[in-house]
C-alpha cells in the first residue's frame, strides 16, 4: 500500500496505527437487532446491537447472519455515535460523504448524509410517539446537517502535526480514538457506549467502529512555485467544550474552557515529483498553528432585541481560578503564548477589554505576552493594509516561537514551534480572521524563503495562483467558522479574499450583520439546544416529557403582541386599497392602526427578553437575572419598571431530574423553577 512509505518517509519510527472499517453493510433483524458487517476484510468481526437491551456485541470472525435479517440498501461509511433521547436510544450512522482531499497519504471526508436508527422497537423516527421526541430528533438532525464534520479512516485529524510527532512511539499500534485530542474529538460523548464496552472487555474491542469526527474546516491545494511542487493545507478544529452559539456561549466556564475555541493549522507540504511530474512522496512538512477563543472570564451579552445586547461581566470569586486554568492548559499544550486583543478601547467593548487585561496583569505569567491592537481605529477608512502594523509588532514573537519543520532526510525536526498566537475580538470571528490570515501569510513567506523556494526579496504576492489559493482558503475557512458560531458567513472576507477592502464587501457585510441579528435573536435558541444535546452538556432522564419544552406558557398579552403588530401592519396596507370616499374617515382609520403598531412595537422592545429565542434545555436564567458584582451596561427589555417576567416561562426549566455539567466536571448545577443553585 502506498500510504505506509509516505508516512514512514516523514515519521521513520512510526508504525501505522490501527485503521477503521471504511464501509459497513447494515442488516436489520426485525425488532431484534442491528448488525454491522465490514465490507472488507471479508470475515472481519461484525457488530450486533440488540434493540431491546441496548447491548453491543462484537461477534467472532465469520459469524453467520440470522436468516431473517434484511440488508439495508445504503452503504454505511461510519458510526457517528449513539444518543439517548426521552423515548429511546438512537444510533447515528453516516450514509453519505464527500471527499475533501488527500492528506499525508489518507483521504479526508466530510459527512454529508445520515440515518438515525431507534433501538426501541416501538419508536419510529419518521413518526415519533410524542411532540417532545419529535422536537429532540429535530435538534439532532439540525446539528448533523448544519455542522461541518470531517473525518479520516487512517490519519488523526484531531491533532496538529507536531503533537503527533512528539508522541510517535507511544501511538504505535493504537486506535485513532485512543490518541485523539480530547478537545477536538467532537463526537466523543456520542461514542461513550462504544468506548466503555472496549474498556470493560479486552475481547470486545470496538476500536475499528469508533470513528473520531472533527467539527472544523479542511482545504488542501497544490501549487508550483519556481519549479517546486508544494501543497498548501488549512485545517481548523473546534473545541467541543463550551460549544454553542454567538450570544449563548461567551467567556469561560469553571474548568477553564472558553467559548468558540478553535485551533487553526496551516500546513505546507513539499512534494518530490515523480517522473510524470505529479507530486507523490512528501519530502518535507511545515506547520504553523494559531488559536482563538473567547476572552477568559465570566461575561455575557444578554439579548434584548436591541442591535447591541446588554453587556454583562460577572466578577465571581472563582474568576481568576478559571482564567488560571485556561492559561495553564494553553501553556502546557502550546508553550509560550502571545495574547492578541482586537476589541475596541472605547464604547461597548471597553469594559471587556479592561477586565481581560486586569486578569492578565493579576496572573502575571512570564511566558505570556499581551499585545493590544486597536483594529477599528488603525484600519479605519478601509485602510485594512494597516494590519501590517500588528504583524510588525508581533514579528519578534513570531520568530521566537517559530513553526514545525520536518525533513524526511533528517531524523529530527529542523524546527519546533515553541509557542503560539492567541487572537480574540468580541466574537473571535471577523477581526480575528483578518489578523490570523495576515500572520499566516507572513509565516508562509518565511517558510518558503527558508526552503529556498522564494528569494529573500520575494513574497507569495508575486505568484498569482498561489496567493489566490491562499486568500480563498482563508476566506472559506473564515466563513465556515463564522457559520458555526454566528449562523452567517464571516464579515470582512472581501479583504481576505482580494487583499483590499471594497464598497461591495461593505454592503455584503451589512446584509450579513442584519442576518446575524435575526438569527441570533430569533433562531439560535434551538441551535444552542442542539449543541448541548449532542455534546452531552444536557442529557434527558428516561421517560422525562415536559410539555413546556414545546409549549408557550408566556402570559397571553405577551404572546398576543406580535399578532397585534402584524395584523396592524396588514390593515395599514389594506387601507391603501380602500376607496377614497372620505379623507376624514381614512385619517382616523390609519391613526388607529398606526397607534396599534406603535404600541405593540413599544411593548415588544420594552419586554424584549420575552421575545428572544432562548435555549430551552439549559435556560440561561443565572445570566439573565445575575445581580452580583461586576458590570452591566443596562437592564433593558425587562418591562415597564415592574418585576421582570421570566423569559423562560414556557421553556423546559431543569429540575433535579435534569442536571447538567460544567465542562467535564462531575459537579452538578441544578436549576429549579427559574432559580439557579450556584456552585459554592
Amino acid at each position: 500500500m502506498a500510504d505506509k512509505p509516505v508516512l514512514l518517509s516523514l515519521f521513520p519510527h512510526l508504525q501505522i496505527m490501527k485503521t477503521l472499517h471504511q464501509r459497513l453493510n447494515l442488516y436489520i433483524d426485525g425488532n431484534e437487532t442491528y448488525t454491522f458487517v465490514p465490507a472488507e476484510p471479508v470475515g472481519a468481526r461484525s457488530l450486533t446491537i440488540y434493540r431491546n437491551s441496548g447491548d453491543l456485541v462484537l461477534n467472532p470472525p465469520n459469524t453467520p447472519l440470522p436468516a431473517s435479517a434484511e440488508r439495508s440498501g445504503k452503504t454505511i461509511y461510519g458510526i457517528f455515535g449513539m444518543v439517548t433521547l426521552v423515548m429511546s436510544e438512537y444510533i447515528i450512522i453516516i450514509t453519505g460523504r464527500e471527499l475533501r482531499g488527500r492528506f499525508m497519504g489518507h483521504n479526508v471526508y466530510r459527512a454529508t448524509d445520515y440515518d438515525i436508527l431507534p433501538l426501541n422497537p416501538d419508536v419510529s423516527v419518521s413518526n415519533p410517539p410524542n411532540s417532545v421526541e419529535t422536537h429532540l430528533l429535530a435538534l439532532v438532525r439540525s446539528h448533523l446537517y448544519g455542522g461541518h464534520f470531517l473525518y479520516s479512516y487512517g490519519w488523526d485529524l484531531t491533532r496538529r502535526l507536531q503533537a503527533q510527532w512528539e508522541t510517535i512511539q507511544g501511538d504505535a499500534g493504537r486506535a485513532l480514538w485512543e490518541v485523539a485530542d480530547d478537545r477536538f474529538f467532537w463526537n466523543k460523548f456520542l461514542q461513550t457506549r462504544f468506548i466503555n464496552v472496549t474498556h470493560a472487555n479486552a475481547d470486545q474491542n470496538l476500536s475499528p467502529y469508533i470513528l473520531p469526527v472533527v467539527y472544523g474546516t479542511f482545504d488542501i491545494r497544490p501549487a508550483r512555485v519556481n519549479g517546486h511542487h508544494i501543497r498548501l493545507c488549512l485545517l481548523s478544529r473546534r473545541s467541543r467544550y463550551r460549544a454553542g452559539t454567538r450570544y449563548f456561549r461567551r467567556g469561560i466556564d469553571r474548568d477553564g474552557h472558553v467559548a468558540n475555541f478553535v485551533e487553526t493549522e496551516q500546513v505546507l507540504l513539499l512534494d518530490s515529483p515523480n517522473p510524470d511530474g505529479t507530486g507523490d512522496e512528501v519530502n518535507g512538512q511545515l506547520s504553523f498553528v494559531q488559536i482563538r477563543g473567547s476572552m477568559p472570564m465570566f461575561w455575557a451579552e444578554v439579548n434584548t432585541l436591541r442591535y447591541k445586547p446588554d453587556l454583562q461581566i460577572m466578577d465571581l470569586e472563582d474568576t481568576i481560578d478559571a482564567t488560571r486554568k485556561h492559561f495553564e492548559e494553553q501553556l502546557q499544550i502550546y508553550g509560550d503564548t502571545s495574547l492578541v486583543s482586537l476589541v475596541n478601547h472605547k464604547g461597548h467593548e471597553k469594559p471587556v477589554k479592561e477586565a481581560y487585561e486586569q486578569g492578565v496583569v493579576q496572573l502575571n505569567y512570564p511566558n505570556i505576552h499581551y499585545q493590544y491592537f486597536d483594529f477599528h481605529n488603525e484600519c479605519k477608512h478601509m485602510r485594512w493594509d494597516r494590519i501590517s502594523v500588528l504583524v510588525d509588532q508581533l514579528e519578534e514573537d513570531l520568530i521566537k516561537q517559530g513553526y514545525f519543520h520536518l525533513d524526511s532526510q533528517k531524523p529530527q525536526p529542523v524546527m519546533l514551534q515553541k509557542g503560539t498566537i492567541r487572537t480574540n475580538c468580541m466574537d473571535n470571528l471577523d477581526r480575528t480572521n483578518v489578523a490570523q490570515a495576515a500572520l499566516a501569510k507572513w509565516i508562509l513567506n518565511r517558510q518558503l524563503r527558508s526552503l529556498g523556494i522564494l528569494n529573500e526579496n520575494e513574497t507569495i504576492d508575486g505568484y498569482d495562483d498561489l496567493v489566490r489559493d491562499f486568500r480563498e482558503m482563508w476566506a472559506d475557512h473564515a466563513n465556515e467558522i463564522s457559520i458555526a458560531y454566528s449562523g452567517t458567513g464571516a464579515l470582512k472576507t472581501d479583504y481576505t479574499r482580494t487583499g483590499k477592502r471594497t464598497k461591495t464587501g461593505a454592503l455584503e457585510d451589512g446584509y450579513k450583520s442584519v442576518m446575524r441579528y435575526l438569527k441570533n435573536n430569533f433562531f439560535d435558541g434551538a441551535r444552542q439546544d442542539a449543541f448541548d444535546l449532542m455534546t452531552g452538556t444536557w442529557t434527558p432522564a428516561r421517560g422525562w416529557s415536559p410539555a413546556s419544552l414545546v409549549a408557550d406558557r408566556r402570559p397571553l398579552i405577551t404572546r398576543a403582541m406580535p399578532y397585534v403588530l402584524w395584523f396592524s401592519v396588514f390593515m395599514i396596507f389594506a387601507g391603501l386599497t380602500l376607496p377614497r370616499t372620505s379623507d376624514y374617515s381614512l385619517f382616523y382609520y390609519f391613526l388607529l392602526w398606526f397607534c396599534l403598531v406603535a404600541l405593540s412595537l413599544t411593548f415588544i422592545f420594552v419586554h424584549g427578553i420575552q421575545y428572544v429565542n432562548w435555549p430551552r434545555l439549559l435556560p440561561l436564567v443565572d445570566i439573565i437575572h445575575y445581580d452580583g458584582p461586576g458590570f452591566r451596561s443596562g437592564h433593558r427589555g425587562k418591562g415597564f419598571g415592574i418585576p421582570a417576567l421570566d423569559p423562560h416561562q414556557g421553556v423546559a426549566t431543569p429540575t433535579p431530574r435534569m442536571t447538567h455539567k460544567r465542562g467535564n466536571t462531575n459537579k452538578l448545577e441544578e436549576i429549579e423553577l427559574g432559580t439557579v443553585k450556584k456552585d459554592e
